[in-house]
């Protein structure tokens, strides 16, 4: 009988092997220009302008950031209950395999409501679009 555990250790691997070959492949054949500017952080080469204290970034940004992150999760937690679910009804019953499930979603539904709410999922609009929808509801 074959070990179940040579597959994992295969597995990990190649997953060991592949990255490293990949970064040393990369090393090999890059070319390697020694500037100061490509030496500093995040700028992708540019020569920085300024001070990163005077960019102010819109909120926004993060604010679609958090959500995409709090429903991206939410779909990687449904999906293996949805694998489980027929085999928990006959186990334990409807209602103790849907109700966590369904107080899950509802506390979902309750925080993209609050978000909406309080414009979290609404894009800052322009003066232009603000007039047209008040003349529009006029």
């Amino acid at each position: 009988m074959v070990n179940p555990w040579i597959a994992i250790g295969a597995l990990a691997l190649v997953a060991i092997v592949i990255p490293l070959s990949m970064m040393m492949v990369s090393a090999l054949l890059r070319p390697s220009v020694p500037e100061t500017s490509k030496r500093a952080t995040y700028e992708s080469g540019e020569v920085p302008t300024g001070s990163s204290r005077s960019i102010r970034f819109n909120i926004q940004y993060y604010m679609v950031a958090l959500l995409f992150v709090v429903f991206d999760i939410e779909t990687v937690l449904i999906f293996p209950w949805t694998v489980v679910y027929r085999s928990a009804i006959e186990n334990v019953g409807l209602l103790r395999a849907l109700g966590p499930m369904v107080l899950f979603i509802g506390i979902l539904v309750v925080g993209l409501a609050w978000a909406w709410r309080n414009g979290a999922v609404e894009w800052v609009r322009s003066p232009r679009a603000d007039r047209q929808r008040t003349e529009h509801k006029s």
